[in-house]
């Protein structure tokens, strides 16, 4: 029996900011285009890795460019490193999770990425959102948003979610 041919899928390096209000509710961008086309997700965008750019320096510079919100670095708390294996079959994702500590005082005008609405907590979970969000991003940005986590997931379609802690450290 012939040895099965594996796919070879490179990293892809983003940030995922979590924004909030003066109200606490969260700033959620329908996307317009892949991945997650359609979906309502946090904003964020790719590392620039040709300039070597840091995660924080990406999430300080995607975060001006998606809403206008000038930011420092110092205004991002790093709390999730997620590893997702096979996302979408496509590729794999090293992402970092932001909870930004400055709030945004109005809704942003839309971009060509997408169109942005102010949610609630609990109107995220009735959203169409990524199926690795319902499942466990959202609860680990519930329960670790002020600690620090690193965390891998198997996304191989077809297959469901295999999400593992990898470390926790409390209070970050």
């Amino acid at each position: 029996m012939p040895t099965p041919v594996l796919k070879v899928m490179q990293y892809k390096i983003s940030v995922l900011i979590f924004l909030k209000n003066l109200s606490g509710e969260f700033l959620m961008m329908q996307r317009k285009k892949a991945p997650n086309n359609g979906l309502w997700s946090p904003i964020g965008g790719k590392l620039e890795m040709p300039s070597g750019e840091s995660p924080h320096q990406c999430a300080v510079r995607e975060t001006f460019e998606e809403t206008g919100l000038r930011v420092k670095s110092s205004d991002m708390h790093l709390f999730c490193i997620a590893a997702e294996k096979a996302y979408e079959g496509d590729g794999h994702w090293l992402m970092f999770l932001f909870d930004c500590r400055k709030a945004i005082q109005e809704l942003p005008e839309n971009i060509s990425e997408g169109s942005f609405k102010f949610f609630s907590r609990s109107e995220i979970d009735t959203l169409a959102i990524p199926e690795t969000d319902r499942e466990g991003l959202w609860e680990i940005y519930d329960r670790h948003h002020n600690d620090f986590v690193a965390l891998r997931v198997d996304c191989q379609p077809g297959q469901n979610l295999n999400w593992t802690l990898e470390q926790s450290i409390p209070g970050s």
